[in-house]
Formats: C-alpha cells, sequence, structure tokens
C-alpha cells in the first residue's frame, strides 16, 4: 500500500497535467436560484445521475442538500448505494428501472427509492419485499407522451390501484416526464400535462369509488384522503411555469449552471460551475509548410509558435472539435491545430512568443473577459451541452474550489 505521504504525492500529480475545477459556490448559487421560482411547498430535487453531470455527485449532493434541495435523483442503484456510502441520508430517487430480486433487495438494504413502471415490476417488488418482511417507497412513472419508462397514461389509475394492493408498497409519488419542455413552442408539453391532470383526475375517482363502495382496505381509503406527490417538471419546465412545479420538481442542467434553452436564459442568473484546465508540456516553432499531428489536418500557413497541451480525446475532448476549437491562457483566445490526439492537443501560441512550459490553459471555462461554454462546443459539434458535461473521464482529477481552500472532489476517482 502507498503511505499518506505517496498518495498525497500521486494526487498531485494528477493535477500536473490537466483536471476539472468544479465550483462549489456557483453550485449553491444555482440552487438558491432555482428555489426562488418554487413555492414554498414545492420540493427540490437534484438530479445527480451520471456522476453529477461529471461534476462529481458526493460532494455536488452536499452541497445541492445545504443549499436547499431535500431529494436526490439518480439513474441507477450504484450511483444510489455510493451517495449512501458517503454518509449521505436524504431519499433517493432511482428514475431507472429495475426488475430483479436481486436489484430490489439491493434498493431495500440501502435505503433507495424505486420506479415502478410496469405491473410486473411492483408483482416481483411486492414478493420480494414480502419475503423480507420490508416496506419500500415506491414511485409510480406514467408514460404522457415521451415513449420511454412507464406505464401509459390512460391505464395510469388501475395501475396505481394495482400497486396500492400491492403487499409491502408504499406509493411515494406519481410522476411523468416532458419530452418537449425547452421548446419555445409549447404544444406538446400542454398536451402532456393535460394528460397528466387527466391521470390525476381518474386516480382519485378511483379511490373515492373505493370509499364509497368499500371495495378495499386502509390503503386505497388513505389515497382518497392524502394524495401522494406529484412531479413533472424537468429543469426546462422548472423554468418555464409555476404552474408545471406541483409537489416537486427535477433539477438537473441548471444545477451546474447551464440553461437548456436560449430563451429561458432571462429567468434566473446561472454560474457555469465546471472548468477544465491542462497543463502546457511543451513549446516549439514550427516552419511555414510543416504538418500538424495526425493525418496532417493542418499544414502551417507561416511560422509558428506551436505549445502542446496534455489533455486529449481520452479525457473527453471530442475528436470532431479538431481544428474548430479554441482554449484560454493569459485572457486571450488561441485555435487548437491539428488532429486532437488520445492525450494530447496543439494551439497556435504565436500571439504569445514568451509563452512558458507549465502555463495553465482554460480548456472550458473563463479566464479574464473571455469564456469557453459546454454550448459552444455543442453548437459546434451539433449535440447539446449534457453530452459535453458528461464526457469528461475519471482520469481527470476533480478539485472543488469556492471553499476556504481547494480539496479533491471526493468520489470514483
Amino acid at each position: 500500500m502507498l503511505s499518506w505521504e505517496q498518495t498525497a504525492a500521486l494526487a498531485a500529480m494528477r493535477c500536473e497535467r490537466a483536471w476539472v475545477e468544479i465550483d462549489l459556490a456557483a453550485l449553491a448559487h444555482n440552487v438558491q436560484q432555482i428555489k426562488s421560482l418554487l413555492a414554498p411547498q414545492t420540493q427540490l430535487m437534484t438530479v445527480v445521475k451520471a456522476d453529477a453531470y461529471g461534476h462529481g455527485a458526493c460532494t455536488v449532493a452536499r452541497t445541492a442538500l445545504q443549499a436547499g434541495a431535500s431529494w436526490l435523483g439518480v439513474a441507477t442503484i450504484p450511483e444510489g448505494i455510493e451517495l449512501r456510502q458517503a454518509g449521505i441520508k436524504a431519499p433517493i430517487l432511482i428514475l431507472g428501472a429495475t426488475n430483479t430480486a436481486e436489484q430490489i433487495r439491493a434498493i431495500a438494504q440501502w435505503e433507495l427509492q424505486p420506479t415502478l413502471c410496469t405491473p410486473q415490476q411492483a408483482l416481483i417488488y411486492s414478493e420480494t419485499l414480502t419475503s423480507l418482511n420490508q416496506t419500500l417507497p415506491v414511485h409510480i412513472k406514467i408514460d404522457t407522451g415521451m415513449s420511454r419508462l412507464g406505464t401509459n397514461w390512460q391505464e395510469a389509475a388501475d395501475f396505481v390501484q394495482l400497486v396500492y394492493h400491492c403487499p409491502n408498497l408504499e406509493i411515494a409519488s406519481i410522476y411523468s416526464h416532458l419530452a418537449t419542455a425547452d421548446s419555445p413552442d409549447p404544444t406538446i408539453m400542454k398536451e402532456q400535462q393535460r394528460r397528466f391532470e387527466e391521470a390525476k383526475k381518474a386516480i382519485r375517482l378511483t379511490a373515492r369509488y373505493a370509499i364509497a363502495t368499500r371495495l378495499t382496505g386502509t390503503k386505497i381509503n388513505n389515497l382518497g384522503r392524502q394524495f401522494p406527490r406529484l412531479h413533472l417538471a424537468n429543469t426546462a419546465a422548472t423554468l418555464t411555469s409555476r404552474n408545471l412545479h406541483y409537489d416537486m420538481v427535477r433539477v438537473g442542467l441548471a444545477t451546474y449552471g447551464l440553461y437548456p434553452a436560449n430563451h429561458l436564459k432571462q429567468v434566473v442568473e446561472l454560474k457555469p460551475v465546471m472548468q477544465v484546465k491542462a497543463i502546457v508540456t511543451q513549446v516549439k516553432t514550427i516552419a511555414a509548410g510543416t504538418g500538424v499531428s495526425y493525418g496532417y489536418q493542418f499544414i502551417a500557413d507561416r511560422e509558428m509558435r506551436l505549445a502542446v497541451v496534455g489533455i486529449g480525446y481520452a479525457d473527453g475532448i471530442p475528436r470532431n472539435l479538431s481544428n474548430k476549437m479554441k482554449v484560454l491562457i493569459r485572457g486571450q483566445q488561441v485555435p487548437q491545430v491539428g488532429a486532437i490526439t488520445m492525450d494530447q492537443i496543439m494551439i497556435d501560441v504565436s500571439a504569445i512568443p514568451d509563452l512558458q512550459v507549465g502555463e495553465v490553459v482554460t480548456v472550458l471555462g473563463k479566464d479574464g473577459d473571455l469564456q469557453i461554454g459546454a454550448d459552444d462546443w455543442a453548437e459546434i459539434l451539433g449535440t447539446i451541452s449534457w453530452e459535453i458535461l458528461c464526457s469528461f473521464k475519471h482520469r481527470l482529477p476533480r478539485v472543488a474550489i469556492g471553499e476556504s481552500k481547494r480539496q479533491k472532489v471526493e468520489g470514483r476517482r
């Protein structure tokens, strides 16, 4: 085993090439801005799936909870277990589907809360939990038009009644997901909300009928008196209208300081949380006509000062950005040239003739008055900023800033 000194030295060495900075003050600011949009009774779920969109799930979760979030959302069981192992006690909703007895036992052991989408799931959950003599909160997912997970909205009342009849299951919430909330045209979103409302109405009618005819016992009677919490809004819907908030909202992208659409940028002030930085490892002068990198996709048209930077596509810079991206150094914007390689990129620093090995390059983030964001890369590549944030690999250490001292972000590093 490595000694403490060797471990510390290795951690420092990992930051001598490239790293990701996570601004916890910006993160807390974003959570508070989102909270300002909500009614006092509406809860905030911070979505920390995919290692908190590449930001480091455990540290993001702690900061978000301290800033006002009350729930956490993950995609998988291991993501939820990681949070529990870090000592996080807040309720955690697994947004993905789980179907086996082994998965159910793990969910129960770690006090996670699953999403139920089908009658088959409900039955296996009930059977497994009965064998464990354990009751579990579950969340009913309704498909109102996303055509992904969830029971059809027209069958929601029957599904909810089935779950209420299942031993050892307690419905904690009923929810759906919006497919086009980031569109300026609200037509489809309004139709999905209408379907959600129709499903809610049908569920209430079923419960009232059960009470009136005394067909069922205490559980269904409780449904008639105290309806489970409802949630529909993702980030875009949260920024669009309080009418979409219900009892809880599920916010991912805005937590990390990005907007899901340009027309929502005026709603609240968000601050990007992630910056990606790397170190200059060599500086050289090349002659006019010299090819740069694999395939000579770039040939110098003049004598050029070139810097090699220790970050590449194995770290998460898309290779399709070759000869299209820019980076920041000393408050200036300079172009990347040649094919992006696995571990390194080359940049044209002719405008900075005294550049030295060891200087810091901002690949994504702010330097002086200039800023390069995930949205800039996404526009070049014809993709979305979510994909950019999630692309940075774990060999880049996450380093938290915005506190009294810099510290390494906890998690799988």
